[in-house]
């Protein structure tokens, strides 16, 4: 086998061709067609993706392409929670929405793979407690910036970023996913915490280690009525963070799901406690019943250091998820 490079308008003309073979074929000609799945928005993969914009983006139904927050020589716990890498995914999702929306900006934007390291990931770290912080992250900023879908590729065997373990009991980004699909709905809200959106000195960058994302709670819950408003949060501070809901949101009912690492290995943890009790598949086929605690109305949030935590204000009627 020989290696081979791809200039932009040579991987146009194979994705116009192999459109028109797939519309060749009546079993096919409905197909979609999702592409270029470039690597992370650096200079020759920007390079790469505007010209194959240009010469054959239109026949792709969503532009792709791929984050991965560092390489797999990182070794310590602590870089997954540097906030300055959080970070690097906004300016990375901001360079490829300028190309997109140059050459078509109807298009939609999808992260086509997604993941803590490159190369299949980090042993010990990728399918821990502590990569969840990387994981919840890119769900949040992606839903801010307009991305509509969010790719795993690895959910078992290859490299480490699993979502279960090799008896395929699940791992602490499995039990993340699964509380974001139930209680996460597509619609963003608008944010705004007191004493983060402050003005940085000059030349200074201010880096949040605590992370707060709003959606409408998801419709395909039951459990609770539309209008209801779903926030999650991150903290990254090694101390407890205490958060006051404000206005309408003040006096309601507002159930907690708090995640934890369970057991005496820390971040490090491949097992994961909600509201203090720990996770476990009842059997092959049964999963857990996800119980949160209620917080009275009017309570301060705590939330304890190096956690991630989902709210549920019941009962809000809020306009925007009303619909």
């Amino acid at each position: 086998m020989v290696a081979r490079s791809v200039n932009s308008t040579r991987l146009a003309q194979d994705y116009i061709l192999l459109k028109t073979l797939l519309q060749s074929v009546r079993y096919y000609s409905r197909a979609s067609l999702y592409g270029p799945n470039i690597g992370r928005p650096r200079k020759n993969a920007i390079l790469l993706l505007d010209g194959f914009m240009k010469n054959g983006g239109s026949v792709v139904d969503a532009v792709t392409w791929q984050h991965y927050y560092i390489d797999r020589r990182v070794t310590k716990v602590e870089d997954f929670m540097k906030t300055r890498l959080l970070d690097t995914l906004t300016d990375q999702i901001n360079k490829v929405l300028k190309i997109v929306k140059i050459h078509a900006p109807e298009k939609r934007v999808w992260l086509g793979g997604v993941g803590p390291a490159w190369a299949g990931g980090v042993n010990n770290l990728s399918d821990t407690f502590a990569a969840g912080f990387l994981w919840l992250n890119t769900l949040g900023i992606s839903a801010m910036q307009g991305i509509d879908v969010v790719l795993r590729h690895s959910f078992f065997d290859y490299g480490y970023s699993h979502l279960v373990d090799q008896h395929f009991n699940p791992l602490p980004d499995y039990w993340l996913s699964l509380l974001f699909k139930r209680l996460v709905g597509p619609r963003v809200l608008a944010v705004h915490v007191a004493g983060l959106q402050r003005k940085p000195r000059p030349g200074k960058v201010i880096r949040d280690k605590l992370r707060i994302y709003a959606h409408c709670t998801s419709f395909h819950n039951h459990n609770y009525v539309r209008g209801s408003i779903t926030i999650y949060i991150i903290n990254l501070h090694r101390s407890r963070k205490k958060i006051k809901l404000a206005g309408t949101l003040r006096n309601k009912t507002v159930h907690q799901y708090l995640l934890q690492p369970f057991g005496g290995d820390g971040l490090h943890s491949k097992s994961v406690q909600l509201n203090g009790e720990p996770l476990a598949m009842v059997d092959s086929d049964t999963f857990p019943e996800l119980k949160p605690r209620t917080l009275r109305a009017g309570r301060t949030i705590a939330m304890p250091p190096i956690s991630i935590g989902f709210y549920v204000i019941k009962n809000i009627n809020a306009y925007a998820c009303r619909r």
